[in-house]
C-alpha cells in the first residue's frame, strides 16, 4: 500500500473539522448547555459535513448504487440510515409502493422530505415515513408499520455505525424483512488486504470520533454473508457479493452486496 493512500484519511478528517465545528460552535453559543451533550454535538456537525462528503460520495458510486437498487428495490422500502436521502434518487417508484427512511439524525429530516416529496413519496399519501431511531431499535420499527414486514432493506454506508452490528443484522433479517425479501448493501468495509486492513485498524479509534461513530475496520460483507439463524442454518436462499468501483489500497475500502431471504 502507498504511503500517500494510507495518510489520505487525514485531509478527510481534516475537512471534517473545518466543515462541522464552525456550526457545532454557533450551537454551542446559542445553547451553551450542548457542551455536556455528545450525542448532539456529533449530529450537528455530521449534519453538515455529510451535506459536503454525502453529495460527492453519491456521485462518485452512482453506477454502482444504480446497478443494485433500482432494479431490486421494491414493494416497501426500509432504508437503515438513510442520511440527507440520497436512496431515494435511486428508487423505481412503478416497483416501490412505499419508502421508510430510518435516521436517528433529525437534522436531517428535512432533507429526506425534500428528496422523498420530489420523487412522489409523500406522508400525506402513506407513501413516505420518517422514523428517528437507529436500525438495532426493531421494536419501534415494527411498531410504527403496524407489525408488516418489509419487501426491501437497504444499507448504504450506515452499518459502520449501527451498535451490535452482528446481532441488529440477524434481527433485522429475521423480524423486519418478508421472506424473499432482499437485502442490498454498499457498505466500506475491512479490508481482504493485510496492509490496507492495517492502515484501517490504526485509524480506526480515532476515525469513530471525527465521523460520529464510523468504524473503519468492520469485515460487514463477511458477517451479512454468514447470518444464520438459531439452528446454525443460512437466513439467505441466496446472494452475491462484488466489488465497488473503488481502489483497493483506499482504507474505506467498499463492497456491494444483494442477499434474498428464504
Amino acid at each position: 500500500m502507498k504511503f500517500s493512500a494510507a495518510f489520505e484519511i487525514v485531509d478527510q478528517m481534516r475537512w471534517t473539522l473545518m466543515l462541522g465545528l464552525p456550526p457545532v460552535f454557533r450551537a454551542i453559543y446559542a445553547k451553551p448547555s450542548l457542551i455536556f451533550n455528545w450525542t448532539a454535538i456529533s449530529r450537528i456537525s455530521f449534519a453538515n459535513v455529510w451535506l459536503a462528503f454525502g453529495q460527492g460520495g453519491d456521485a462518485g458510486a452512482r453506477e454502482d448504487k444504480t446497478a443494485l437498487i433500482t432494479p431490486h428495490a421494491k414493494g416497501v422500502v426500509l432504508d437503515i440510515g438513510a442520511g440527507h436521502g440520497y436512496t431515494i434518487s435511486y428508487l423505481d417508484h412503478a416497483k416501490v409502493t412505499k419508502y421508510i427512511a430510518l435516521e436517528p439524525n433529525t437534522l436531517m429530516h428535512g432533507h429526506i422530505r425534500e428528496k422523498a416529496q420530489a420523487a412522489g413519496f409523500t406522508e400525506a399519501d402513506g407513501s413516505l415515513l420518517i422514523l428517528a431511531c437507529g436500525a438495532e431499535a426493531t421494536t419501534s420499527i415494527m411498531s410504527s408499520v403496524n407489525n408488516a414486514k418489509v419487501d426491501t432493506i437497504i444499507s448504504i454506508l450506515t452499518l459502520c455505525t449501527v451498535p451490535a452490528p452482528k446481532n441488529t443484522l440477524l434481527t433485522l433479517v429475521e423480524d423486519v424483512l418478508l421472506p424473499g425479501g432482499e437485502f442490498l448493501f454498499y457498505e466500506h468495509v475491512l479490508s481482504h488486504r493485510a496492509d490496507v486492513a492495517w492502515w484501517q485498524n490504526f485509524w480506526a479509534p480515532l476515525w469513530v470520533y471525527v465521523f460520529d461513530g464510523c468504524c473503519l475496520n468492520r469485515p460487514t460483507h463477511l458477517w451479512v454473508k454468514e447470518l444464520a439463524d438459531e439452528n446454525g442454518e443460512s437466513v439467505w436462499a441466496e446472494g452475491k457479493i462484488w466489488n465497488a468501483d473503488f481502489p483497493e489500497e483506499h482504507v474505506f475500502w467498499r463492497q456491494i452486496g444483494r442477499f434474498v431471504k428464504k
